[in-house]
Formats: structure tokens, sequence, C-alpha cells
């Protein structure tokens, strides 16, 4: 259904593109990039060792349909920045399918037994998507950040590679 194939410099302007405003790039990325997004904020990323990224194709259409990422921290990896472009393609089972995708790859890949992601507390489509894939929510484990007036709280959610 989907494919994860690696995200290169050539992709940039596809992503930005689909970034509209400040609350959207805080949503997808959460504070680490400022707006707008440029190419050298990604591309920053891209020369990371630490950082996988990602564009997401529709395997059978071969459209990229979304961006995602795998950060590889001390004894975890990361899953993060997950975008599906167009909000009709929301709800339609991409986003587990993203989530498998990227688990297989970092167990396969990485000397880890714990994956986690964080997500705002707000989103709920994409807690109930992470919990269908079996993340849990680590209750001890949550940041804020403020944006517009508002405080928007990240809880992080983990998974046991025994698990999945």
């Amino acid at each position: 259904m989907i494919e994860l194939t690696p995200f290169k410099t050539e992709d940039t302007s596809e992503l930005i593109s689909n970034i509209k405003d400040k609350r959207a790039l805080l949503q997808f990325a959460g504070p680490a990039y400022h707006f707008p997004l440029t190419k050298e904020q990604l591309e920053n990323d891209m020369e990371n060792k630490s950082r996988f990224m990602f564009k997401v194709s529709d395997a059978e259409g071969q459209h990229v349909i979304g961006h995602a990422q795998i950060f590889l921290k001390e004894k975890t990896f990361l899953l993060g920045r997950i975008l599906i472009w167009d909000e009709n393609n929301r709800g339609k089972g991409y986003g587990k399918k993203i989530v498998q995708e990227l688990l297989q790859f970092g167990f396969n890949n990485f000397d880890r037994e714990t994956a986690e992601l964080n997500v705002y507390d707000w989103n709920t489509g994409a807690i109930e998507c992470y919990k269908k894939v079996g993340f849990e929510i680590d209750p001890d484990v949550m940041s804020e950040v403020s944006i517009d007036n508002e405080l928007w709280l990240s809880v992080n959610m983990k998974i046991k590679k025994s698990t999945f």
C-alpha cells in the first residue's frame, strides 16, 4: 500500500510546499524547525547521521503522499515528522501503514528494544492510529510548547519490539 524511500535534497521543495503555516509546522515537526521551513533546515537534518528521513509513496500509483522520519536515540528510536499531505488521504489507513513500516525499518536496522514518538494530546486521530499499532502512552514523559497564546501538551508513546 505504501513505500518508504530515502528523502533527498530534490524532495525538499515538495515537503516545504505542504507546510502552510507555523501551526502546521509545529504540529508536524515540534519546536525544532522555525517557520517558514527552508531547504537549509531540512538539509541540516539530512546531514545528521542519527536521523533517517523518508518520502512516503503510494505503492500502487507511485505518487508521493507524505513524509516520515526516524531519529536514533541512545536507547530507543523515535518516530516523527509523519505527514500525509492531502487531508483526503487521512483516515484511510496510510498513517497506520507508515508507522508499521517505520517500526519494521527501525527494529530491523537498529539494536533497540523500544520505539517511541511524541504527539500533541489534541491530535486524537493520530493517537488512536498509534494505539492501533500497539503504542501505549507513557504518563511520565510530557512536554509543553506555546503557540499563539495557546499551550500544546505533547505526550510520549512507546512500543516494545516484543509486542510489535
